[in-house]
């Protein structure tokens, strides 16, 4: 399904963009290679197998989302800076895994337009579930409700859930929680029991989750996943980056712990020469 590219406000949540900030680089063939929680950690497009190309796109987006850019002018931009590096068009190209050469799509409109989707979408979903808990505001808005963009894109299963309110802690949110497959425009808004009586709103009845199998053919395995949403789509990035981030602080506080015995280390010794 292609959809028309997302447009990004003016001033995006900066936890987003420091989420966005925080990932590596990895180089991958094809998007399955990478699962789930893997992108709350690292960067990728499949098929750039040079990390200066990833740099180039991520740089884009990066300030695509810093600077609240359209897509018009991240392709723009970025379009040209790939040409002149010859990932774009339809080339022969080496799988890094398998060894095997074969002609694939690099860079084009097409790919850019989900790239930027992709990309800008799952951080501002992310910085948008990071702002709803917080635990004040989970106190005071304990309830989500689906929202779906309801136009001719809108997927079937999206349509339904739209207007769905269950608790923030429901298990729904571990699997439903948009972005829910690509170029999916959903997103989550947080409610308070006052504003839900004001709208005549009442707790939904939880859906009936349905299952289609989906074999991975990059790291092999059967995997069930939740009707309505694509493979790969069906986990929460929000608490997938906040254990990403977490990871990161605990690891900066370990390091700068380090740094800081050694300095009184250094201290000691040069104290005990004096």
């Amino acid at each position: 399904m292609i959809v028309d590219a997302l447009d990004i406000a003016p001033l995006p949540p900066e936890e987003a963009i420091a989420w966005f900030k925080a990932k590596g680089f990895r180089i991958s063939w094809d998007w399955h290679e990478m699962w789930q929680a893997d992108h709350a950690r690292a960067f990728t497009v499949a098929k750039v197998a040079k990390v200066d190309i990833l740099q180039d796109i991520f740089s884009a987006l990066d300030k695509a989302q810093s600077d609240g850019i359209t897509f018009e002018t991240f392709r723009k931009e970025l379009t040209p800076l790939l040409q002149s590096k010859g990932w774009w068009g339809r080339q022969e190209a080496v799988n890094l895994t398998t060894g095997e050469l074969k002609t694939v799509q690099l860079g084009s409109p097409r790919r850019l337009r989900t790239i930027f989707n992709v990309n800008v979408q799952t951080a501002l979903q992310v910085g948008h579930y990071r702002a709803m808990t917080d635990p004040a505001v989970l106190a005071a808005r304990p309830y989500w409700r689906y929202s779906a963009v309801m136009d001719g894109h809108t997927r079937p299963m999206h349509r339904q859930w739209h207007g769905l309110i269950l608790p923030a802690d429901h298990p729904f949110w571990a699997t439903h929680f948009p972005p829910n497959g690509w170029n999916c425009r959903c997103t989550v808004v947080s409610m308070s029991l006052r504003e839900m009586a004001r709208d005549g709103l009442k707790v939904s009845e939880p859906p009936e989750i349905k299952m289609y199998k989906w074999v991975n053919p990059a790291i092999g395995g059967e995997k069930w996943i939740p009707q309505g949403i694509d493979a790969g789509w069906d986990y929460n990035p929000g608490t997938s980056a906040n254990a990403h981030i977490r990871q990161v602080a605990e690891d900066t506080a370990k390091q700068a712990t380090q740094q800081i015995g050694w300095a009184l280390l250094n201290d000691l010794k040069k104290a005990e020469a004096l």
